[in-house]
């Protein structure tokens, strides 16, 4: 009992017995059996991550800086990557509850209404970005960007900008639809017309910023783009610097996430900035709740993303 207690960090077990038992227990090799912990009703302390990849910077920052939350906590960090495609979604999701994993944190896919979403059974589930129905409910940390895009589109106006680009992700994820939405509104507000050439959106990648960036400097009129996720940002910041100062001083560019660079690039990039380690600070907190419930939990935490104003943005040239 006293072996046990001391493996366990019990309270009741002294300091010097509970060293000298977790001494002997490494030298002899000993792990304590996850499923006899579950057996006798504990948890496990593994906590699931479900991201599309680690390329793009928010998800990578995020990573990290939950994997030192939950260090911090005592919890297991298992993360998988799904490549937004809902089959490796399902696979990570029964992998996780192979091993009874108490929390699944994840990026839900994009779904069509054929498809039919991943369930997830006994899990606490915690989405992340975007939302999607879950059955029995689950909370979400989410990024409350609407008022920063539609920000970014009265500040272009204020400076004389009538042609205004917007470059997103996919209708079908509801991060992209709020994000369009935000844009829209914001042209509405300002007196201005969408223009069909001017709106592009698709699976969020930086390929994809890169050829939509192309698309609006080759084939439209737009003085001013603004974007609405990270490697869709990285992509068409690219391709406008590929172009030259003169591109560069004719178009101005709003990104969307504060990489370190984008305060040096071309002397500060306008950007709209997402409180990344506020969002894992949010979601180690939801774990430290009560064990998983799933006839509740279905409240939305929201954290604001900032407008940041640089160099970037400036009055539109008197040539165009």
């Amino acid at each position: 009992m006293t072996v046990s207690r001391a493996l366990g960090d019990h309270p009741n077990v002294t300091k010097e017995t509970r060293e000298a038992v977790q001494k002997r227990a490494q030298e002899v090799g000993y792990v304590r059996s996850a499923a006899a912990r579950v057996m006798r009703g504990d948890g496990t302390n593994i906590v699931g991550l479900l991201l599309p990849n680690i390329t793009n910077e928010f998800y990578a920052h995020f990573a990290n800086s939950l994997a030192n939350e939950c260090d911090a906590v005592g919890q297991q960090l298992i993360i998988h990557l799904t490549d937004d495609d809902l089959n490796k979604e399902n696979e990570a999701v029964n992998r996780l509850q192979q091993v009874q994993a108490d929390t699944v944190i994840m990026v839900p896919c994009p779904t069509r209404g054929e498809v039919s979403a991943t369930p997830v059974r006994n899990m606490r589930v915690i989405q992340l970005i975007r939302t999607r129905v879950v059955e029995g409910g689950c909370s979400a940390v989410l990024v409350d960007d609407a008022s920063a895009l539609s920000g970014a589109v009265a500040h272009l106006a204020g400076l004389g900008h009538r042609d205004i680009a917007y470059l997103g992700a996919n209708l079908s994820m509801s991060s992209g639809r709020n994000r369009y939405d935000a844009y829209a509104r914001g042209m509405e507000a300002a007196g201005l017309p969408l223009k069909d050439d001017h709106i592009h959106t698709g699976a969020p990648s930086f390929e994809m910023g890169v050829a939509a960036a192309r698309e609006v400097l080759q084939h439209t009129n737009a003085t001013a783009m603004i974007c609405g996720g990270f490697e869709i940002s990285n992509g068409a910041l690219k391709m406008i610097l590929s172009k030259g100062q003169a591109t560069s001083d004719r178009i101005s560019f709003v990104g969307y996430g504060d990489s370190p660079l984008n305060k040096w690039v071309n002397g500060g990039i306008t950007t709209i900035s997402i409180p990344v380690q506020d969002m894992a600070n949010e979601a180690a907190k939801l774990l430290a709740g009560p064990p998983p419930n799933l006839t509740d939990g279905k409240g939305q935490h929201l954290l604001s993303a900032k407008l940041l104003i640089r160099n970037s943005t400036k009055r539109p040239s008197p040539a165009t």
